[in-house]
């Protein structure tokens, strides 16, 4: 059956919320936002703007081309990743950000194995009292890169014995495959001036690095401790190279 045009006030509203920002020849990412998003953190409503984005293979600024396409892709079969700004973030002259891979079993069952929820809220409270910030929520990266089925199969090895990167490379996955650079593109064009990464990831500093972005600093996030995480934890340090938190950021 064929789509119904959109309706042209419903086009004008949206094409005002929606840009283009990155072409390549696998296509275009399109940013939607910003979006008013009040959010229960720790019992207190904080008000944040909301952006999400989209890669597509085509590119266009005819946005009621890509807009009609939406309801025909399924979308809700495939990760979009999205962000949370706080503040003054365009012009501020010190934000905070976190770059935070979904974790389907920490972030919303709360699961004990990780510490993956905590540092989402904790991050979340740490951009609110620092002023300005953002959050970057990574749909692409459960279990490192691998996905969440994977990442089911290799909670089973861990019950086994084995530690979170014995895990994946046992299942023919690198340590950490993880990539930012989209993310980092939507960062540039929300913000120009240096940001602090919320980090113990050397490999998420190595990223802004080498991007051109500038950091100011960094500003590690451990805590939530449990003998159910514990092991995970020492993995991150031992075979990962997570940086404690007395380290400093080695980019400068």
């Amino acid at each position: 059956m064929e789509q119904a045009k959109l309706e042209s006030k419903v086009l004008s509203i949206l094409e005002d919320k929606i840009q283009l920002i990155k072409t390549s020849e696998e296509g275009g990412i399109y940013l939607v936002g910003p979006i008013r998003l009040p959010v229960n953190l720790y019992g207190e409503t904080v008000v944040f703007r909301w952006y999400c984005w989209l890669q597509r293979d085509i590119i266009t600024d005819d946005y009621e081309e890509i807009i009609e396409k939406l309801s025909s892709d399924n979308l809700a079969e495939y990760q979009q990743s999205s962000v949370l700004v706080y503040g003054d973030f365009e012009y501020n002259e010190d934000a905070l950000i976190r770059m935070h891979s979904i974790c389907h079993t920490g972030d919303i069952f709360g699961s004990k194995r990780c510490d993956c929820g905590f540092q989402l809220k904790q991050s979340m409270k740490m951009i609110k009292e620092h002023g300005t910030g953002a959050l970057f929520y990574l749909a692409n990266h459960e279990g490192r890169g691998i996905g969440l089925f994977s990442k089911a199969m290799a909670y089973v090895l861990q019950e086994n014995g084995y530690d979170t990167v014995e895990a994946n490379l046992n299942l023919g996955f690198v340590d950490d495959s993880r990539n930012y650079e989209d993310a980092i593109h939507v960062l540039k064009v929300l913000r120009k001036k240096p940001v602090t990464l919320i980090t113990n990831n050397p490999k998420k500093l190595e990223a802004l690095k080498n991007s051109g972005m500038h950091l100011s600093g960094r500003t590690p996030l451990w805590g939530d401790v449990s003998e159910f995480n514990e092991n995970y934890l020492k993995t991150k340090v031992a075979r990962s190279g997570h940086l404690q938190e007395e380290e400093g950021c080695p980019n400068g």
